[in-house]
């Protein structure tokens, strides 16, 4: 660890907190109705109404608003489904791509309606001009909507009392989607389009290369057969290559979406490290900036809607401490590096070799200090886009973001999932903290009786269960097995870290594990479903319970919520069930793995 790494940290979480209180008071403004932005668009919002058949008027119960949350996302699935099965036959496809596979299909079209982005393709080679736009970017949308309006009914339930309903879906995900996620992509777009991101919808361009490159390539028959020789070995041919094909696409439009939604799923193979996607430092700031705003903000608006800021900050602080923390332990295991590699040095005055830590799989426009930032951001974030190979990372450094993930990515964590899942961990703080004292476990003025508990078991459960399961199947499948190109403990790390991304809902990946398989496929598409809307319904049914309830004043009794000593026990509460859970898998594979690297092995 160094100054500029210090430097470069601090800076980024100083101007995020500092952007996060208008946002926060702009996002509270247009879910109350209260902003001008809203009675700007009114006209266009009831157009949309009326088309819809929607009456914005009538709010909801926890079911309704369950029932239209899981509907419109079933939808979704299924016409992205039928997108990418018949995309060979529709326009805006120059390169003529062909339909993805039955498995291939339906493992996408759950992953980008669950906010995953799980991509086991490449993008510039699988999905035409439309489908991206069409399918991939319009979920891209709602699906980060979805995340919010959840939060957002959840933080009702806390503001009113004796209440039946949450809010209208219908009403909400629209005014997100119209008033805070449109107008942000557009200038976070402008932005990356002003430092190269491309945006365009040209076909792809083959160009002249420098020096001719030859391959051996294996000669084929009239009929496109390999031919062999007498021995029945492949017979090659040397092939010159002179040009290279250069991928083109509405690039800036769709990177834009994909961190401010904390998505993920990138146009191109290399996600953010591609320089399409992500030319400069500074585009890099503005990605990592872009995937934890709205979470950030997100806290505050908790405060001001339940008419307590404190509450807010609160957790913020909890989210911001959590952060800072990983980003240093990650920047100090990269910049550390392999203890075997950073032997290997020889007298200056001979042309020394120094570590200088781990560079491998990084780009050195953004070196281990921004790798380090937006690896941590990425995964404390349900974002799972990537600046560097997460394969290539220390046993240490790996664990970082593993573990971002395995903790239910609360650490600001995915636009409104990360609000919702920390105050899930809130309302367990407070229960174990009222077992105890002996009192009745309260959080901003409503008790948290068993029906809360049962809901928040099942969140802070589910995942780990879908992680640990998913993981089991795949070690003792010889299908499982058959996709890992590196045995061992890495090996294992790899499988862990893929269902721990499929069941948070991350999209990340450790690679070096082949899961663009029929069992890959359907086993992380019914994690990501379930890791999703498993969690989503019980928030849901929170919301329900606590708006029915009514407010308690604070007595002698009540445990204070806002101050340090709470913040203390909500991380302690966020890591010891995440440590409970997975420590027994993460020693099999980061920890054997560190011992490995210790050992020169």
């Amino acid at each position: 660890m160094n100054s500029n790494n210090v430097l470069q940290a601090g800076l980024f979480i100083v101007v995020l907190l500092a952007a996060a209180v208008p946002v926060s008071r702009y996002l509270g403004a247009v879910m109350d109705g209260s902003s001008r932005v809203v009675r700007w668009g009114g006209p266009l919002e009831r157009l949309l109404y009326r088309i819809a058949g929607v009456d914005p008027s009538t709010e909801m119960s926890w079911k309704h608003y369950a029932i239209a949350t899981v509907a419109l996302n079933v939808l979704g699935v299924a016409f992205l489904y039928v997108l990418l099965r018949v995309q060979g036959w529709l326009p805006g496809n120059p390169q003529q791509f062909g339909p993805m596979t039955v498995d291939g299909a339906f493992n996408t079209a759950v992953s980008f309606v669950t906010n995953t982005n799980w991509q086991d393709y490449s993008p510039e080679q699988t999905v035409g001009y439309l489908t991206q736009m069409l399918g991939l970017t319009v979920q891209n949308f709602l699906s980060a909507a979805t995340g919010i309006v959840v939060v957002v009914a959840l933080m009702r339930g806390f503001a009113r009392h004796t209440a039946q309903t949450i809010g209208n879906f219908w009403v909400d995900i629209t005014r997100v989607t119209l008033y805070v996620l449109l107008p942000m992509s557009m200038l976070v777009a402008a932005l990356l389009m002003s430092q190269g991101v491309i945006q365009n919808f040209k076909a792809y361009q083959d160009v002249p290369t420098l020096q001719t490159t030859s391959y051996a390539a294996p000669k084929l028959d009239a009929q496109g057969n390999p031919v062999k020789d007498a021995k029945g070995n492949a017979v090659t041919v040397d092939t010159p290559v002179k040009t290279q094909t250069i991928a083109m696409g509405p690039v800036a439009s769709q990177e834009a979406i994909k961190m401010l939604g904390t998505n993920g799923g990138g146009f191109f193979n290399g996600n953010s490290a591609h320089p399409y996607e992500n030319p400069t430092p500074f585009s890099n700031f503005v990605q990592i900036f872009s995937i934890l705003i709205i979470p950030a903000a997100l806290a505050l608006v908790f405060g001001r809607m339940i008419g307590d800021r404190r509450q807010g900050v609160a957790v913020l602080a909890a989210m911001t401490i959590g952060f800072g923390v990983c980003v240093f332990g990650e920047m100090g295991a990269e910049q550390s590096g392999n203890p075997a590699l950073t032997a290997l040095h020889v007298d200056q005055s001979a042309n020394a070799l120094q570590s200088g830590g781990n560079a491998e799989g990084k780009e050195t426009r953004f070196g281990i200090a921004q790798s380090g930032i937006f690896t941590v951001a990425t995964t404390a974030a349900s974002c799972g886009a990537v600046t560097n190979t997460h394969d290539s990372l220390t046993p240490i450094g790996g664990l970082y973001p593993m573990l971002l993930m395995q903790l239910g990515e609360v650490i600001f964590g995915g636009v409104g999932s990360g609000m919702y899942g920390m105050l899930v961990f809130a309302m367990l703080a407070v229960f174990v903290a009222g077992l105890m004292i002996g009192r009745t476990p309260e959080y901003v003025g409503k008790k948290i009786e068993a029906y809360e508990m049962k809901m928040v078991s099942i969140v802070v459960l589910l995942t780990p269960l879908l992680v640990l399961v998913g993981t089991s199947i795949a070690v003792l499948s010889d299908a499982g097995k058959a996709g890992i190109f590196n045995p061992g403990a890495h090996g294992f790390s790899e499988i862990l870290y893929a269902f721990s991304s499929a069941a948070n809902n991350n999209g990340s990946a450790f690679a070096g594990l082949s899961v663009n398989t029929p069992f890959y496929n359907w086993l992380t598409a019914i994690a990501m479903w379930f890791g999703r809307f498993g969690t989503i319904v019980p928030v849901l049914a929170i919301a329900g319970s606590l708006a029915a309830k009514k407010r308690i004043g604070v007595t002698g009794g009540t445990l204070p919520t806002h101050g340090p000593l709470f913040v203390v026990l909500l991380l302690g509460t966020v890591l010891l069930v995440g440590a409970l859970t997975y420590v027994p898998a993460l020693a099999l594979g980061p920890g054997v793995e560190h011992l490995m690297m210790l050992g020169a092995h």
